[in-house]
């Protein structure tokens, strides 16, 4: 599915089932994902982006989408820091890169291009992190 086509409708739209509403016990996190369910598409914000990416959520929807502002602007400071995006989506399952190759190709070379002094104000473990998603990239067909 390209989430572009789908700007216009909602998680729970394109990616179904429905939730249920969180329960009476859910956490900040649980509920604020569960509320990301019901923005449309074109709403979600970087920093919306970045956790239903580390959450896991609709992946086939959301990481083109953060592939897409991660090509124009790699090191997005979405919510923590910037690179925080970028690590986030590096780190999303290899199934699902796989269904975007293209993007995942075009992300590597963006990343091959990130200047080493940028990369190092990165946290500890990103250089390898970034690393180990340009090897994996060059390794798929």
């Amino acid at each position: 599915m390209n989430p572009l086509l789908h700007l216009g409708c909602t998680l729970d739209e394109v990616d179904p089932p429905r939730w249920p509403a969180p329960g009476a016990d859910a956490t900040r996190l649980v509920r604020t994902v569960h509320a990301l369910r019901h923005s449309k598409l074109g709403d979600l914000r970087p920093g919306d982006l970045r956790m239903l990416v580390a959450q896991q959520v609709a992946l086939h929807c959301t990481l083109p989408l953060a592939a897409l502002l991660l090509l124009e602007e790699p090191l997005l400071d979405a919510t923590f820091y910037p690179g925080d995006l970028l690590l986030t989506a590096v780190g999303a399952p290899e199934s699902d890169w796989a269904l975007v190759p293209d993007l995942r190709t075009r992300l590597s070379s963006v990343i091959a291009a990130l200047p080493d002094a940028e990369i190092a104000e990165l946290p500890r473990g990103s250089a390898e992190q970034l690393a180990r998603f340009r090897a994996r990239s060059a390794t798929q067909p």
